[in-house]
């Protein structure tokens, strides 16, 4: 973390720039990996997504905006259904699930299932979307760690084809609903197999201190495979595992299909059930900055394939059907956050650096990473192409906290000025989803860009929206 005994403005991070971020030779260039497919930059300098340019957009739309291109996230998923299932193609192919926490709404909910997706939601606000959009319950899965009954009963209700259950309590409330409604639920097991992803220590999810799943240490995961195949109100379907996000390598993986197919290996042997499933989750990494190098789809599926074929090899076991779960890798890299400038500060930084303050219209309400998980952003000015050498740049938000920081490194032209749109890639996936109201700032919409139009998916929050939610008796 960012912190020193002496401060804040002490500790790493906060003098001069990371060694990843050079000074670019022309401050106009946009890195390819970092942005939507659609997005250049047109004759007159404008950044352009979807054939709109991002003056158009905020003319047509406002800022702050989420500005998703819709041929990228849609183009994104269908690489990744279709890059697993050909490597997989061998074991009779393998499931890809969308991940609702990422962002959900309704379209999105309904391209994932056109475009043959699953999709994966963890609350019964995510499922109620799913259900709004017409997905098929035999292509949702219900996460969770604390799912209420009532969630439960929402989810088999719909016909749900998974419920993944984390704990003994879960498991009985799971029977319990189903025996009420006369039902059999299908049940997976979320697996901790004790695996360190290297990542944020908050979304690495697999190692044994923390509140997922049940532990192979101990036998927790056997004994609750044995609850499940005594309870003729659940069927086990498989195992989970999943551990972490923001993953750049597969190596991790196989540690954890090693210990999850030897589980697989032990029911079949021990209770005979040949569980038919097996989710090895996913969390793959984005490019938020130049120094990110993801894995294409094909890579990922290909490198996933040959470990699970190695394992189940190993083991003596059928490779059962496999899911993964991209998690921010379709919706992260497909939206940017536009902006406007409000204020620009300059400041004189230890050894005669300076830096600019550039404060923007949104912050920490809409995007919360950066102060959450020490996440690092890049951007771009979105309205013109400058001639000014290019000075480090710090973007803030507009609320009343030191933390508010939108993007904490990047190279911006020397004469970015109040008016001047920005535009940060990379916030497709738990911006929006992570969104507040903090200082009762509304949050932003959602709009999608394509073939020269802008649609709204997720309207403006407005102060009547606001005040709708304050009782005032």
């Amino acid at each position: 973390m960012r912190a020193h005994e002496a401060g804040a403005l002490h500790a790493e991070g906060y003098g001069g720039p990371p060694q990843w971020l050079p000074a670019p030779d022309d401050v106009n260039d946009l890195l390819e990996p970092l942005w939507p497919r659609t997005v250049r930059r047109d004759e007159r300098g404008r950044l352009e997504v979807g054939g709109i340019d991002a003056v158009t957009l905020a003319a047509q739309v406002g800022t702050p905006a989420y500005v998703l291109d819709e041929d990228d996230f849609r183009t994104r998923a269908r690489a990744f259904r279709d890059g697993v299932a050909e490597a997989f193609a061998r074991f009779g192919g393998a499931d890809v699930y969308y991940a609702g926490k990422a962002f959900l709404c309704t379209s999105v909910a309904r391209w994932i299932a056109e475009d043959g997706l699953g999709l994966d939601v963890c609350s019964g606000g995510e499922l109620a979307v799913a259900q709004r959009a017409g997905v098929p319950g035999a292509r949702i899965e219900m996460h969770g760690n604390n799912k209420s009954r009532g969630e439960i009963e929402a989810a088999l209700r719909h016909g749900v084809g998974r419920i993944v259950a984390d704990s003994f309590d879960e498991l009985d409330r799971i029977a319990s609903v189903a025996a009420e409604l006369d039902v059999v639920a299908p049940v997976m097991l979320r697996v901790t197999v004790g695996v360190e992803a290297h990542t944020h220590e908050y979304i690495a999810t697999a190692h044994e201190d923390q509140k997922f799943g049940f532990s192979l240490a101990g036998g927790h995961a056997d004994k609750a495979a044995e609850r499940v195949l005594a309870e003729p109100t659940m069927t086990l379907l498989g195992f989970h595992s999943h551990i972490g996000s923001q993953i750049f390598e597969t190596a991790g993986f196989e540690v954890a299909a090693r210990r999850v197919l030897g589980l697989h290996a032990r029911v079949a042997r021990d209770h005979g059930h040949v569980c038919p499933e097996l989710d090895l989750g996913g969390g793959f990494g984005i490019a938020y900055t130049s120094e990110h190098h993801p894995l294409t789809p094909a890579q990922i599926g290909a490198q996933m394939a040959d470990i699970v074929e190695r394992e189940a090899r190993a083991e003596g076991v059928e490779v059962p059907r496999v899911s993964l779960e991209p998690g921010r890798a379709i919706a992260g890299p497909s939206t940017f956050t536009l902006y406007e400038v409000g204020t620009v500060k300059e400041v004189e930084l230890d050894g005669g650096l300076r830096r600019a303050y550039v404060s923007v219209d949104g912050g920490m309400s809409d995007n919360v990473r950066t102060a959450l998980y020490e996440a690092d952003y890049s951007c771009t000015l979105a309205n013109r192409a400058s001639d000014a050498p290019p000075m480090l740049s710090r973007v803030v938000g507009k609320h009343c906290e030191s933390g508010d920081v939108v993007v904490m490194d990047e190279y911006l032209p020397a004469d970015v000025r109040p008016g001047d749109l920005i535009a940060v890639p990379g916030t497709g996936a738990y911006c929006r989803a992570l969104s507040s109201q903090y200082n009762h700032v509304p949050r932003p919409p959602v709009v999608a860009a394509a073939d020269g139009r802008v649609r709204t998916l997720v309207r403006r929050e407005t102060v009547a929206d606001l005040l709708a939610l304050d009782v005032d008796e």
